[in-house]
């Protein structure tokens, strides 16, 4: 089920002096300097359809494309969507999830910046956004009574564009919540290969987490589920790993996001007088006298995610191959790990398949240094689950709220006061100046 290297279930801190006594050159050679991010590698790794579609699939993976990179306006005058705001934070799903291609992550140059003020919307740009920065979602922590808040407030409104005549609503303070430390940010998930990780099934996630017990406490590694609060089953996407489906996290996205009400999120985010210009929902299932005519784009985001290929690594080198041993070695693979299978699915480009994903889909405590004050489902203010790295060769930005765009700092950053991975990022740091590269190399050839 999981193909984590052999020395890593063996490694325990017990006999760490005997690991660390290997000469350097057991991994490919000593080297003095520091070792480096290689930054982002370049050529086409993701982006199309998952091998095996059936014709069929495959045509509704190319009109699905064309939906997820559609633009909404307000009553759809300016663009093909309608439905933006009243709040929003992007006008289009591509827009967020646009590197290194339809369906990554936060590209280089950040289209809030420009959207803020599109169609003579009057918004200010507030200062945690920047033209280079990461694409960003605002969450408070507390609401101004002292209760826990935690959900996404836009960054936008419709106010002043000229298809919201008569709108007039403000933006939250923003700069206030942010010098008092009650805004924390988020940015946007990779979907590369997602149909794979909801096709894995509960048990085996269960299984894999029960795996390697005694390696994964030696390290002061746990690590658990977070669960839907009505069925008690797994629940596995997003930062926190708190939508249950590719469906449930599509029309929250589309609520949240953009602001355009759909059959699983169908009330307005915001009922401001004078701010509402379309009935609810927005996008909906069409029919007609005969039965169901269209999906809608709700459909449409699920088969797109669903459909959409995992990313392809890198050929391998002497060094990539080096660093997988050592991703190993120190106990990244304890957490990130390495391989799950797909249960049996109706989808034969999902059925019983290897999905590549460098996770175990759990929550673990991060510590202090990333502790966000968010709970989610189960999951509390200083739990994330374990990214999935495939694709984080190609990848701008890192960790939860894009604060750094170096993967050595990304490496440190998860060793804090009460975080599961300070051991193993303590292994790292007693690495080699050529180790430490060999692994950096690896991570970047994902």
């Amino acid at each position: 089920m999981n193909r984590i290297p052999k020395v890593c279930l063996l490694m325990s801190l017990a006999f760490a002096n005997s690991l660390w006594s290997q000469t350097a050159s057991s991994f490919g050679g000593g080297g003095g300097g520091s070792a480096t991010d290689p930054g982002p590698r370049s050529g086409a790794a993701a982006g199309g359809p998952i091998a095996g579609l059936t014709s069929a699939e495959l045509s509704a993976f190319t009109a699905a494309v064309a939906v997820f990179a559609e633009v909404s306006s307000v009553t759809g005058t300016l663009s093909e969507g309608s439905g933006l705001g009243p709040t929003f934070n992007m006008d289009s799903c591509a827009g967020c999830h646009a590197f290194p291609a339809v369906g990554g992550s936060s590209p280089a140059n950040n289209p809030q910046v420009v959207v803020a003020n599109k169609a003579g919307a009057r918004n200010s740009i507030p200062s945690f956004l920047s033209s280079t920065g990461p694409v960003r979602e605002v969450r408070f922590v507390r609401n101004p009574d002292g209760s826990a808040d935690g959900g996404v407030h836009g960054l936008f409104t419709i106010a002043g564009r000229s298809d919201a005549p008569g709108c007039n609503l403000g933006q939250p303070d923003f700069e206030k919540q942010a010098s008092a430390g009650n805004a924390i940010f988020r940015i946007p998930t990779p979907t590369f290969g997602a149909g794979l990780i909801e096709a894995i099934d509960d048990s085996t996630i269960l299984a894999n987490k029960a795996a390697n017990s005694s390696t994964k406490a030696s390290l002061g590694i746990s690590g658990r589920e977070n669960r839907n609060g009505n069925d008690g089953t797994l629940t596995r996407f997003g930062w926190k790993a708190q939508n249950k489906s590719l469906m449930i996290f599509s029309g929250e996205a589309y609520n949240v996001e953009q602001g355009v009400t759909n059959d699983l999120f169908g009330n307005e985010r915001d009922t401001t007088p004078g701010c509402q210009f379309n009935a609810t929902p927005e996008d909906r299932f069409n029919v007609n006298g005969s039965g169901l005519e269209g999906a809608g784009d709700l459909i449409q985001f699920t088969l797109f995610m669903r459909f959409l290929a995992p990313p392809t690594p890198a050929p391998p080198t002497q060094s990539t191959k080096n660093g997988s041993a050592l991703f190993g070695f120190i106990g990244c693979a304890q957490c990130h790990t390495p391989s799950m299978q797909t249960s049996a699915n109706a989808t034969a480009a999902l059925n019983k398949q290897t999905a590549n994903l460098y996770s175990d889909l759990l929550l673990h405590d991060m510590g202090n240094g990333l502790a966000d004050g968010i709970s989610q489902g189960l999951a509390t203010g200083r739990e994330f689950r374990t990214a999935p790295l495939w694709g984080l060769g190609q990848r701008l930005f890192f960790l939860h709220d894009g604060r750094t765009s170096d993967l050595m700092k990304a490496i440190a950053a998860q060793s804090s006061s009460g975080s599961e991975a300070t051991a193993v990022i303590g292994n790292f740091n007693r690495l080699s100046t050529s180790q430490k590269q060999d692994l950096l190399n690896f991570l970047r050839s994902l």
